[in-house]
């Protein structure tokens, strides 16, 4: 079902996206496909495909999450990618796909392999069938580390069925880190502890999600068959993460570290037996942890920035 959106402007997320308009490439009016549109990542790949001059059509699950889509997107798919049925035509004049579809906090009966292989599977085998030009698939950085789970396992059986095809171009995207994903930080600030892993000298240098839609749009008219790591500007050690949420809070730091051992040998084949959503998740942060994740560096966003302004967010909406 495809329904045009009027445009209108809202200020926080469109100043935030538009900064940077001088250097952009001209869209020309090609359509662009956002999976995912209405996530994290996809809310700014929307914004940034439309300053761009492309005309943006964005993927949505259900109609309680169309306000906002239909606020900045030209049309509106409403589709569930995990029933094919619900997508036929989804792709159809689209120049290129941009795809982040996966699960985050979802609780729908769903697994990884029913998401961020078989729903982006499912859009790639109709991007094909429609003619699409390029497919950008964004996945991780230091895949090879954490193969092992769920998570990432099904996102690179994505990427291998992406390039192993021949008829769309592909670009995959290799993030080592979301600000969003930092907040975690934040929450265990508040509660007066943040723990890391190890000693938490471990390197990263997550990205806002603004900056990597940038990376994400370059990629549309950048190098095919190919895959771009990246990350945002500042490199951080977990404890410097950890740091950072306690200046946002103006309280004093006491960080915390979980020795390895402990992790691989007792917290997660406990975890393993009573829940293996959250088993893949602490599986997935100690592997990390364990080797620096640094990408090339993007954007001038600053994580403290971000906590600061989250705290803000927080305090307006508890006033309302």
């Amino acid at each position: 079902i495809l329904d045009s959106a009027d445009l209108t402007n809202d200020e926080s997320m469109t100043t935030s996206l538009s900064e940077e308009m001088n250097g952009t490439r001209d869209g020309r009016g090609r359509s662009v496909l956002v999976a995912g549109a209405t996530g994290y990542l996809g809310k700014y790949l929307v914004q940034e495909c439309k300053t761009r001059g492309f005309k943006v059509r964005a993927l949505a699950r259900s109609e309680e999450k169309l306000d906002w889509a239909r606020t900045y997107a030209d049309e509106v798919f409403i589709g569930e990618a995990t029933q094919p049925k619900t997508l036929q035509g989804v792709c159809d004049g689209v120049d290129t796909v941009i795809s982040s579809l996966g699960i985050t906090r979802q609780t729908d009966n769903v697994t990884y392999d029913d998401v961020d292989y078989g729903a982006n599977k499912t859009l790639l085998d109709l991007a094909q069938q429609a003619g699409v030009r390029r497919f950008i698939f964004v996945s991780v950085l230091n895949q090879h580390h954490v193969i092992f789970t769920d998570m990432v396992g099904a996102r690179e059986r994505m990427v291998n069925y992406l390039t192993a095809q021949s008829s769309v171009e592909w670009v995959v995207i290799r993030p080592c880190g979301f600000f969003v994903d930092m907040k975690e930080f934040l929450d265990m600030a508040r509660q007066g502890r943040v723990w890391v892993f190890g000693d938490g000298s471990s390197l990263l240098n997550p990205i806002h999600g603004a900056d990597l839609a940038k990376v994400c749009s370059d990629a549309i008219d950048g190098n095919a068959s190919s895959e771009v790591p990246c990350g945002g500007p500042e490199v951080l050690s977990q404890r410097q993460v950890g740091e950072l949420a306690f200046k946002a809070l103006k309280s004093t730091p006491r960080i915390t570290g979980v020795p390895f051992w402990l992790c691989d040998w007792v917290v997660l084949p406990i975890l393993w037996i009573f829940s293996r959503r959250i088993w893949n998740i602490a599986a997935f942060m100690t592997a990390l942890s364990k080797q620096d994740m640094v990408g090339p560096r993007h954007g001038q966003r600053r994580l403290l920035d971000f906590f600061e302004q989250a705290l803000e967010e927080e305090e307006r909406r508890a006033k309302k």
